[in-house]
């Protein structure tokens, strides 16, 4: 795939991007040459290569599930503007 200054300018147009002729025609050489990186990437065979979430072998340090706070919710109820059955009552916003 070739990209030419003339992509790039309707690229530049519908992002509403304002860029000079010099810099269409640098930008035009970059995603050239991003896409010939990309063309060269394809020769691998990763079909081996199993998905991973993160390139360092690091793990989630997990600690012990236990509630740290007091049950405050009949205080806040009471503080409330509006609560039905326990829960909180708000202004409708749309129609």
């Amino acid at each position: 795939m070739s990209v030419e200054e003339t992509t790039v300018t309707n690229i530049a147009r519908l992002a509403h991007l304002e860029i000079s002729q010099a810099q269409t025609q640098k930008y035009a050489e970059d995603l050239n040459n991003i896409f010939a990186l990309v063309k060269s990437l394809e020769q691998f065979d990763t079909s081996a290569i199993q998905p991973m979430i993160h390139p360092l072998p690091h793990s989630q340090r997990l600690r012990e599930d236990e509630v740290t706070e007091p049950d405050q919710r009949e205080a806040f109820q009471k503080i409330a503007p509006a609560t039905a059955a326990g829960l909180y009552l708000v202004p409708q916003v749309i129609e």
